[in-house]
């Protein structure tokens, strides 16, 4: 059975030690869908890129991540090269909900290959913006939610604080008490948590059900821990990465919206570097689970880019993860 596979890194047989014949290997991008033939060899598989195109060799999951880990030395990988004398063979806000800082992120697995399949379009059940903490992932969900709210929904998160005098139950905040809150957190009931000034909020699980329930993409801006949980068919994520933009575009960004009113906070210097920083370490960490990354160098035209992005979702085919379909 013919496999089709998603990339999460850059190759050029050119640049490999390891590879039997550089000019049988077969180039290519991050995220670029091959189609896999052949996969008997340990160390190196048969694939070609869509649309035809000569087939070659590309390094298998096994081999790629030995290579990442760094488990055995270059020599110890080679295999002989029987493989170059013919392809032909058998098929074979405070970031409130964090529960760590921003920049700490946990070891995820190597992802080298992920199966996919191609599917109609659907509608997907959640919306997922991840970015940096100041680079106006907020501001894009709420332009959704007021353009379309036929369309997009966000869950409201719970908190276990004490409302204020003018707050509703359920409309800003839903409130629990600090043991409720404790309790669910150990019954596995929240997406993410955090504790910021004695007080824990969080987004529950059934809270995004609730939404999707409605016939509603459910819109959620969230810690890019989430992603692990969220990615999975029971909540059919659309995943955008909204990058901070340079240094200086930033800066000038938020000089611009102090100047229309937009916010009233100055980002310092410091502040600004650390945005940059912190959305070049996310991709690094979490690009593999992207559908899409759109640079917020203008909140007109972020919003524009997205706009269109989901448009297409309900016109074009889709390649999504094999265990989404089987």
């Amino acid at each position: 059975m013919l496999a089709f596979v998603k990339c999460h890194f850059d190759y050029d047989p050119s640049h490999d030690n390891l590879i039997p014949c550089k000019e049988a290997g077969l180039s290519f991008a991050r995220a670029d869908i091959l189609q896999i033939f052949n996969q008997e060899d340990l160390n190196w598989w048969q694939a070609c890129h869509l649309g035809g195109g000569s087939a070659g060799l590309i390094p298998s999951q096994l081999l790629e991540e030995k290579r990442k880990a760094f488990v055995k030395k270059d020599t110890e990988l080679v295999t002989a090269g029987p493989l170059c004398a013919g392809m032909g063979g058998k098929k074979k806000k405070k970031m409130m909900y964090l529960t760590t800082k921003n920049a700490e992120f946990d070891r995820h697995e190597l992802r080298i290959y992920e199966e996919v399949a191609k599917v109609p379009p659907f509608k997907r059940k959640t919306l997922v913006l991840i970015g940096a903490q100041g680079v106006g992932r907020r501001n894009l969900k709420n332009k959704l939610l007021v353009w379309d709210p036929q369309r997009y929904a966000t869950t409201t998160p719970f908190t276990s604080r004490k409302p204020k005098v003018d707050e509703k139950d359920g409309q800003m905040y839903s409130f629990m008490s600090r043991t409720e809150m404790d309790c669910d957190i150990k019954g596995g009931r929240f997406l993410e948590h955090g504790e910021y000034d004695g007080n824990v909020y969080g987004t529950k699980i059934n809270s995004i059900h609730e939404v999707v329930d409605t016939g509603k993409i459910c819109i959620l801006d969230v810690n890019p821990q989430a992603l692990k949980t969220l990615r999975t068919a029971e909540f059919l994520p659309y995943v955008v990465f909204i990058e901070a933009p340079d240094y200086e575009v930033l800066k000038a960004m938020n000089r611009t919206a102090i100047e229309s009113g937009v916010v009233t906070k100055q980002m310092t210097d410091s502040e600004l570097k650390r945005t940059v920083d912190e959305s070049e370490r996310i991709q690094r960490a979490y690009g593999h689970y992207f559908d899409l990354c759109i640079v917020n160098d203008g909140l007109e035209s972020a919003f524009r880019s997205l706009r269109l992005a989901l448009e297409r979702l309900s016109s074009e085919q889709q390649w999504v993860p094999v265990s989404w379909v089987f």
